[in-house]
């Protein structure tokens, strides 16, 4: 069975899907493509179905990274067949965990730039949205920093499914 991971902002056109590609591509590096499946969702519905926004797809492609993508909503349904819900902020980690519907669930939910041991106190990964596309790179930069870190408690996770 696949360790599973989905990555949640708001309207995942930005910073989830940003992550997912990154975080795939880690995942692959490492070897693990058969082992863990990489999405992404947002807490609203409003852009379903649409691609990631222009911008997240052009910092995307300048630093390597694919980007096929189309934007969907999180449902409290699929916190059964997650093994990690990774948040973009600190206010998708509450909307998140107050959608679980237990306590066991809602511990699935973290933060990812908790996985970033140079992050400090601030652990929000800005929303790039109505800002200039150097918020847009400067997310990139924060998702990249925290990926060593997320894959290390992932293959984690998988060694203690070996065990």
């Amino acid at each position: 069975m696949s360790y599973r991971v989905c990555f949640v902002c708001t309207g995942n056109i930005c910073r989830s899907p940003m992550a997912e590609s990154v975080f795939r591509a880690r995942i692959e590096e490492a070897g693990l493509d058969g082992l863990v499946e990489v999405d992404s969702a947002g807490t609203g519905g409003w852009h379903e179905g649409d691609g990631a926004d222009s911008r997240t797809v052009a910092v995307l492609a300048a630093a390597g990274y694919e980007s096929g993508h189309a934007a969907r909503q999180f449902h409290a349904s699929w916190f059964s067949r997650l093994d990690l819900v990774i948040a973009l902020d600190s206010g998708h980690l509450t909307a998140l965990r107050r959608l679980a519907p237990t306590p066991e669930y809602a511990a699935k939910v973290r933060l990812l730039r908790s996985y970033d041991p140079d992050a400090g106190d601030d652990l929000d990964v800005p929303d790039p949205y109505y800002g200039p596309m150097d918020g847009f790179e400067e997310c990139l930069e924060m998702v990249e920093a925290a990926s060593p870190g997320l894959l290390a408690a992932v293959q984690q996770g998988l060694e203690g499914r070996a065990a």
